[in-house]
């Protein structure tokens, strides 16, 4: 009998040890491929094995150690499980780093220290294209700080995936409780007098599940939480999982997600009651952001019996074909650019809204798109009478949902601002369910973001509402970009942020740096208007109110120049598109340049330039190169003949491939005849 179970065990190590997958290593004997990088300080394997580890005393001067996998091709998707160990401070970070492209993606963070082992489970997603994965271990710089590897371990399928059979329980982890929790059942040590099952994966007392009694149980609606590793990628499909559950009345079953915000949602419960038998569950998951699933028990009594758990699946396949399919918002967004999009008025209101284009110009802003593109403007000279109800409608949206509004608006010649903008929910009778947005102050001629989250059980549409009432205190109202995502806004934009390649300077300057060889003047991180009247913009690109980066032309002399690197980019042999946008306003503006300067090299190329006085918007830039070597971008201001030169730069940002669309396609570099027209 013995020697059966051992055969079985080894059948079963066998089987388990054939599923890891390439770029998986426990540091037995050696590193699996895995080296350091030479730019950074070293990873160094333990001695007895077991783990490879970056320590505070042995940084050599360097303030982290990035260890690079060999290059992996995962066709399906697949689950990196990560054992580690922060000890005293430090981080722990894993990137993605994709063949052929100039930036890592960040996927998970650590800073979290402690005396024993953590497990982290990170998604990667299918894909046709090979890369490597970079594991940064940063140390506190005090001694005794050190971050550590055990093992690392990349398996098919999900990381919501379990069937409890490992040691690490896959990530799942316990929200501790004096009373309840969850336990590993199962394996041929339980109590014999138990009435707890048999494990479900193996359909014996072998293997494992979790399970959580009521025996403990002190007071009313004691609760215990089971929760999976948060995902870090879109997903949505079929989530299974099998339970038993004794003792209906004295326990409540519920699986919830919960976001990064901490927002619980149902999304199943238990229609029959105790189950004698493991019962199947396959429940619809929709995650476009970071979300945890928690399996919930609520205890009324220690008598309220127990409930079981055991092997978690997922499938990108809907359960059902009857299941709603994925919704995409987008089709809500509009930059104007080509029409009203699905946007459209109420006739009896008559054309209050109209798309306009303002032509590059030193008086009046363009759109907020490209700075020379079309946006709808309220209270044009078309429309200007006594008074004025305009509504622009979008189109209906899924109810269930929860939604993140951001449109950019901007005002002209107001003296009041009542009802100048605001935004409502409407149902599908056209009833207004909700007053969601109204301005509440005037941030003239600068474009501002807003965004909005709701949620509605029904279908629902935005309609923009700009009223009038007297002609003497109304001006123009101008809105764009307007875009629609699912999620709560707070978490969408945490997302954007991290995004690799893209700098908007609200968090800081991206690691940009000052050449301070050739260099007569500074980059400056700003806000608001810049201090110097009729130069210089008056509020950032992102949002209206952020920070971006600029020259101030009264702190140089004329032919004094600044220059701003980019972090140092890898390089490929992939075309790129550089993206930024710049704000050139002033009677004596000087000269901008986008740089291409490649490491060892001592001359610079040129990619694109401006000269003099551009317009009093925010233009957006769009330009194509090519460099397979270690390289920066280096934009370079140079201070016009007079104070009236300040220049600026916000929202920069890399894409592979070539610019899709013609961007910054003004024909000319400083005046020209039509230079102040403005086109209604």
């Amino acid at each position: 009998m013995l020697l059966l179970y051992v055969l079985a065990l080894l059948v079963f190590l066998t089987v388990r040890a054939q599923q890891l997958l390439p770029g998986s290593c426990s540091f037995e004997e050696d590193t699996c491929g895995y080296v350091s990088d030479p730019a950074y300080a070293t990873w160094t394997v333990n001695e007895e094995g077991r783990f490879i580890t970056v320590d505070s005393a042995f940084m050599d001067g360097k303030e982290k150690a990035v260890l690079v996998s060999p290059e992996l091709e995962l066709l399906d998707w697949s689950c990196l499980r990560l054992v580690y160990q922060i000890t005293g401070s430090g981080l722990l970070q894993l990137h993605l780093r994709p063949e052929d492209e100039n930036f890592d993606y960040p996927l998970w963070t650590s800073t979290q220290p402690s005396d024993s082992w953590l497990i982290a489970s990170v998604d990667l997603w299918n894909t046709s294209n090979s890369y490597k994965i970079l594991m940064e271990g940063r140390p506190g710089q005090e001694t005794g700080n050190s971050v550590a590897i055990f093992e690392i371990h990349i398996v098919p399928g999900y990381c919501i995936e379990c069937n409890f059979e490992e040691h690490h329980l896959c990530g799942y982890s316990n929200q501790w409780n004096p009373n309840v929790n969850w336990y590993v059942g199962g394996s041929v040590a339980r109590d014999p007098q138990s009435n707890l099952p048999d494990d479900h994966t193996m359909s014996n007392e072998r293997g494992h599940y979790m399970y959580v009694d009521s025996v403990y149980a002190k007071k009313f609606q004691e609760v215990a939480k089971l929760a999976s590793p948060m995902t870090t990628t879109p997903m949505a499909g079929c989530m299974s999982f099998y339970y038993q559950r004794d003792q209906d009345r004295g326990n409540i079953f519920s699986v919830f997600t919960k976001d990064q915000l901490g927002h619980y949602e149902e999304i199943w419960r238990p229609d029959v009651y105790a189950t004698s038998s493991w019962k199947l569950v396959q429940v619809d998951i929709k995650a476009p952001h970071p979300l945890e699933v928690v399996f919930e028990v609520a205890f009324n009594s220690p008598r309220g019996g127990y409930v079981a758990l055991d092997d978690i699946a997922f499938s990108p396949e809907f359960c059902s074909s009857e299941t709603e399919p994925t919704f995409d918002p987008s089709i809500a967004n509009c930059d104007f650019e080509e029409g009203f999009c699905r946007y459209y008025q109420e006739r009896a209101e008559g054309s209050v809204w109209n798309r306009v284009t303002v032509k590059p110009n030193a008086y009046r802003i363009g759109d907020h798109t490209t700075g020379s593109g079309s946006f709808l403007l309220a209270n044009t000279r078309f429309t200007s009478r006594p008074g004025y109800v305009g509504r622009l409608h979008g189109p209906f949206l899924p109810g269930n949902h929860k939604y993140c509004l951001r449109f950019y608006y901007a005002l002209h010649g107001f003296r009041k601002i009542d009802n100048a903008l605001a935004v409502y929910v409407y149902d599908e009778n056209n009833v207004a369910q909700e007053k969601v947005w109204t301005v509440y102050e005037s941030s003239r001629d600068i474009w501002t973001e807003v965004d909005i989250t709701f949620q509605k059980p029904m279908p629902t549409k935005v309609v923009f509402v700009s009223i009038c009432k007297n002609f003497w205190d109304c001006g123009l109202v101008a809105l764009d970009d307007i875009t629609v995502s699912l999620g709560d806004c707070r978490v969408s934009a945490g997302l954007m942020q991290s995004l690799p390649g893209r700098c908007d300077f609200e968090t800081g300057d991206c690691g940009y740096t000052q050449d301070k060889e050739g260099d007569t003047g500074d980059w400056m991180r700003m806000r608001g208007q810049t201090p110097t009247s009729y130069t210089g913009p008056k509020g950032d690109h992102t949002t209206g109110v952020g920070y971006f980066m600029y020259i101030e032309a009264s702190h140089m002399l004329p032919g004094h120049s600044a220059q701003l690197q980019t972090t140092e980019l890898r390089g490929s042999a992939e075309p790129q598109c550089l993206i930024f946008h710049y704000h050139m306003y002033g009677s004596g503006t000087g000269l901008l340049s986008a740089l291409l300067r490649r490491k060892g090299n001592d001359h610079d190329t040129l990619l694109w330039r401006r000269r003099g006085e551009q317009s009093i918007s925010w233009m957006k830039a769009m330009v194509d190169y090519t460099c397979e070597d270690r390289h920066q971008i280096v934009f370079e201001a140079i201070r016009g003949p007079s104070i009236r030169s300040d220049i600026a730069i916000d929202d920069i940002m890399f894409k592979k491939g070539l610019c899709t669309d013609p961007g910054d396609s003004i024909p000319y570099s400083g005046f020209s005849e039509n230079f102040n027209e403005i086109e209604y």
